[in-house]
């Protein structure tokens, strides 16, 4: 055995640092208290065990020389010789976060204003030269219509006018053409005047609405920050008043679980020195290292075989199942007469068979304070006791696994026999904190009762 004073189960527990949460949920506040302030205890021992030796196999080994050419960070050094720290916002010229964030809203909203000036100013200049070009278009449609038919008279000239008269409709014709051609240079001119005024004029109005958009830009964002702080500040008011409620709750149950944990650490110290008259120490005394996993399951498997070779099965840390509760009951208890009078060999009245938690409230929910009963668990090698506080109903683990009857999570008093533990704390209480005096033992509410799986034929007489 690792733990001399504790239960099998117990000290399966301590083993592996786990306990299965449907055990766990069978343990008293104070027991789950106690339980991990044990394992606490525990840990500790093995962290300075595994940091003792540690620091044992750190001194023999041999130091390495560093390796060239390794990076390293050096931090700069201050006035005063420590590495020097630069805090934002205690520097004079450092800006505030209010300076800071409408420094960024600015250039953002200049940058967005520039953006869609730009956006705007390629448009209208697009715009404006599609439309140079369809006017271009239009005077060479007409240059050619005009050219057409000035063709077209000197034809007809030539057919029906003499030499004479046809030189001078010549004459007439090409100072047309050179009107037309002076004029559409002209026109062309004012056209290219045009467009340079229009592109001048597009880009005059970017400047002035990339002006005009970014202050609307940062308008709109100062409105939306004071909403945001305005609803902020709303919000704020409501999430404090949560708070504040959430916090009085809390610090209710904060109270609550210190004065659990409280009682549990006066029953614990009130165990250790009852039982350090005696000669058992704490757990995280004088003990031996846990082995490794490899050594657990090496002498775990030498002691099935030296328990196989001496035709001795032992038992699991905790049942597997419903059935194996029934067996050891049978097998190990009940040769013991566990749960019959002494003097009558009938069934105690507190005595209950594996009924569930859920079931033994149900019994006890009409029960004045002080009532209990005693129920076989399904859990560990043992019983519950059930019992019925002011507040609600208890549930005390009594640990059975190493033939003795003591409660589980602490050094309790052992005891040799189930009747003799609860006789004992039917005068004494069962922890210092919560005084449960084992006062009115509760019976059975129907019939058959819930034990007759456990006696059959033996307690025949007590279920007629």
């Amino acid at each position: 055995m690792i733990y001399n004073d504790t239960s099998t189960m117990l000290q399966q527990i301590l083993r592996d640092m786990y306990i299965d949460k449907e055990l766990l949920a069978e343990l008293s506040e104070e027991q789950k208290h106690i339980l991990f302030m044990k394992m606490r205890e525990e840990q500790v021992r093995r962290w300075k065990y595994n940091e003792e030796r540690f620091e044992k196999e750190f001194k023999k080994r041999p130091k390495k020389p560093p390796k060239p050419g390794k990076k390293k960070v050096e931090f700069l050094s201050g006035k005063d010789g420590n590495d020097w720290v630069w805090v934002m916002g205690q520097h004079p010229e450092d800006l505030t976060i209010e300076d800071i964030l409408e420094h960024e809203a600015k250039e953002k909203a200049t940058l967005q204003a520039e953006k869609e000036a730009e956006e705007l100013r390629i448009k209208q200049e697009l715009e404006l030269k599609k439309k140079m070009e369809e006017e271009k278009k239009k005077l060479e449609k007409e240059r050619i219509e005009r050219e057409f038919q000035l063709k077209r008279k000197e034809d007809e000239a030539a057919l029906y006018q003499s030499l004479k008269e046809v030189r001078l409709i010549a004459d007439t014709i090409e100072q047309e053409r050179e009107k037309e051609r002076l004029g559409e240079e002209d026109r062309l001119k004012e056209l290219q005047d045009q467009e340079e005024k229009g592109l001048q004029y597009c880009r005059e109005n970017s400047l002035k609405l990339k002006k005009r958009r970014s202050a609307e830009l940062y308008t709109s964002w100062r409105k939306m920050r004071n909403i945001l702080e305005k609803n902020s500040t709303e919000d704020n008011k409501e999430i404090e008043a949560t708070w504040k409620e959430q916090e009085k709750k809390s610090r209710e149950a904060e109270v609550q679980l210190r004065e659990i944990v409280r009682r549990a650490r006066e029953e614990h110290r009130r165990s250790q020195k009852s039982l350090s008259k005696g000669s058992s120490s704490s757990l995280s005394e004088d003990l031996p290292p846990i082995p490794p996993k490899t050594h657990i399951n090496n002498a775990t498997n030498s002691l099935s075989s030296s328990a196989k070779s001496s035709g001795v099965n032992k038992k699991p840390a905790t049942p597997k199942n419903r059935n194996a509760v029934i067996k050891w009951f049978k097998e190990e208890e009940r040769p013991k007469e566990v749960g019959l009078n002494p003097e009558t060999k009938k069934v105690e009245e507190w005595f209950h068979g594996l009924i569930s938690r859920a079931e033994a409230e149900e019994i006890l929910s009409d029960r004045p304070i002080g009532s209990f009963l005693v129920r076989v668990s399904e859990r560990i090698w043992g019983y519950t006791v059930s019992y019925q506080s002011e507040e609600r109903c208890k549930h005390f683990l009594i640990d059975a696994s190493d033939g003795t009857y003591h409660f589980f999570g602490s050094n309790y008093q052992q005891f040799n026999t189930l009747q003799e533990i609860l006789n004992y704390h039917m005068k004494n209480a069962i922890t210092l904190a919560g005084q449960e005096m084992l006062l009115f033992p509760c019976g059975q509410k129907g019939h058959p009762p819930n034990y007759a799986e456990l006696f059959y034929d033996e307690v025949t007489d007590a279920l007629m």
